[in-house]
């Protein structure tokens, strides 16, 4: 059998603790659930991560390297609300096409905040640094200046939309969310319509009412130290 590269077993063991976390929560992440779930021994664990610190360290970089490649897969190069629109769009359908990753961000932040509330804001801090730079570039490019309280607003009004979204989207898993994206989509339109002054605001778009959720009633310092103060048990 062909010796698998270290750098390849140790992603397959992040991409496992990722999976295993959804599934059971931090506290049930064992480091032997995670072995299984990659088909490596734990011994071959052990020697990819010297302790479990480590492990869910590295799973913290991996979801922020995530979240900051969707957001610039997602950059339209537009103007500054277009942008917005685009980073947006580009969130919530992340979080719809990987149910899993989603349910992990809410596990890991969740556990993590309990553990050191002023670190656990390392995911964040990186998203709102993504988006801060993006909106930054793209107002130039467009010929906009976007002062910095708008820029500081505007990042915020984007993680918190997309975090309310995925909460929703991993409680009731409809099929099909267009009509819910383009709600979510409607809120931050009407919002930038109202706040942006010259901005480049887009016309709110036509968007169908959400569907009813099934059974109801008709009607966030950088990741760098991670790991010194990571303490999993």
């Amino acid at each position: 059998m062909a010796r698998i590269p270290a750098a390849e077993r140790r992603q397959e063991l992040i991409d496992a603790a990722v999976l295993v976390i959804a599934e059971s929560g931090v506290d049930g992440a064992t480091t032997r659930r995670i072995a299984d779930r990659a088909g490596a021994p734990l011994a071959t664990l052990h020697y990819c991560f010297a302790s479990k610190e480590l492990l869910f360290g590295a799973v913290f970089e991996h979801i922020a390297g995530r979240y900051r490649e969707v957001l610039i897969a997602s950059d339209v190069h537009g103007d500054v609300a277009t942008t917005t629109r685009g980073l947006m769009r580009g969130l919530l359908q992340w979080y719809v096409d990987n149910p899993e990753t989603a349910s992990a961000i809410v596990e890991l932040i969740s556990w993590a905040r309990r553990q050191d509330g002023a670190k656990a804001t390392g995911v964040y801090d990186e998203a709102l640094d993504t988006v801060r730079s993006i909106l930054v570039a793209d107002a130039a490019a467009a010929g906009q200046s976007i002062d910095d309280e708008t820029l500081e607003r505007l990042a915020y009004v984007v993680t918190v939309i997309a975090d309310g979204f995925a909460i929703n989207w991993l409680m009731y898993r409809q099929a099909g969310l267009d009509p819910e994206i383009d709600l979510t989509l409607g809120l931050l339109d009407a919002w930038m319509a109202a706040n942006l002054s010259g901005g480049g605001s887009v016309d709110p778009v036509g968007v169908q009412p959400a569907r009813p959720r099934p059974g109801a009633a008709e009607s966030p310092e950088k990741l760098a130290d991670l790991v010194s103060w990571v303490d999993v048990g």
